[in-house]
């Protein structure tokens, strides 16, 4: 299980991802100070995307160039694996086909991200499930039922699942946020881990998802505003991200314990306590 990711889940802590994705235009030596910058600003794991463009989609689709440009031959995952163990931050990817997950797994990767597309394409839902993995699953799209589908595909082999509430809109407003799906998240499957995979630009809405009980945050990342990369409109900064895993902290240290008792700080107010 990943370094990062056990220790987090072991403290109750929240996870923080840096979802590198696609922002690294195809470019291992750009891919690698993108992983600097998340390290710097405190993130716990960098994501990326593992894909070969033609099963992704088909070449008349809109978006065939951008992901071909953005295409990393797998042999830079493991380039960027190696690298990123040497940084101390995990590291992993949503594979899109069945030969990308073949590869991540290969290279030891422990973690598969699923994306919110590929949330109800339960045959490779399937051929995802015969990896011992951590899934994390993408609900942006799907309904109650179909989200329950997904995770009884994935839970025969898995590790352990995280489902991440998801509003596939790129970017997403504010007020589109729909966090209280966390909390229905949280009552319809106690088993499993609940988090956000946000595509606001802002950390605002990261941060409120922490306090309804989110244990893993994604933010789509780029090191500064003047970053020229594909996923722009929905990334915050290595200044914004940074300022996102200190703002959690804070909200962890105000919810504190859930035991009602009588705490170190009241016991001076105590003796004015009027008990009958």
């Amino acid at each position: 299980m990943s370094k990062n990711f056990l220790k987090k889940i072991q403290k109750n802590q929240t996870y923080i991802i840096a979802e590198i994705g696609i922002n690294h235009n195809g470019d291992i030596k750009l891919a690698k100070k993108l992983i600097d910058s998340a390290k710097r600003a405190g993130a716990d794991a960098v994501k990326f995307q593992t894909y070969i463009t033609e099963k992704r989609v088909e070449k008349n689709s809109p978006i065939y160039k951008i992901l071909k440009k953005c295409e990393l031959p797998f042999g830079d995952f493991k380039i960027l694996n190696n690298y990123s163990k040497r940084k101390n931050i995990d590291f992993f990817s949503t594979p899109f086909d069945k030969e990308s997950a073949e590869f991540l797994n290969k290279i030891g990767v422990q973690i598969f991200k699923i994306a919110s597309f590929d949330s109800s394409n339960k045959i490779f839902l399937r051929q995802l499930s015969k990896y011992k993995k951590i899934f994390i699953l993408s609900t942006g799209m799907s309904s109650m039922k179909e989200i329950k589908k997904a995770t009884n595909i994935l839970k025969k082999n898995s590790k352990k699942i995280i489902l991440l509430h998801c509003v596939s809109s790129y970017p997403n407003p504010e007020k589109q946020s729909h966090l209280s799906c966390i909390k229905e998240l949280k009552f319809f499957f106690p088993q499993n881990i609940v988090g956000l995979s946000d595509h606001t630009n802002d950390i605002y809405v990261a941060t409120l998802a922490s306090a309804l009980g989110a244990k893993v945050i994604e933010k789509h990342f780029m090191i500064n505003k003047s970053f020229n990369c594909v996923d722009k409109s929905v990334s915050i900064t290595e200044k914004q991200m940074r300022k996102l895993v200190t703002e959690i902290k804070r909200v962890e240290e105000i919810l504190g314990s859930n035991i009602l008792k009588l705490r170190d700080i009241e016991k001076h107010t105590f003796k004015y306590k009027r008990i009958t």
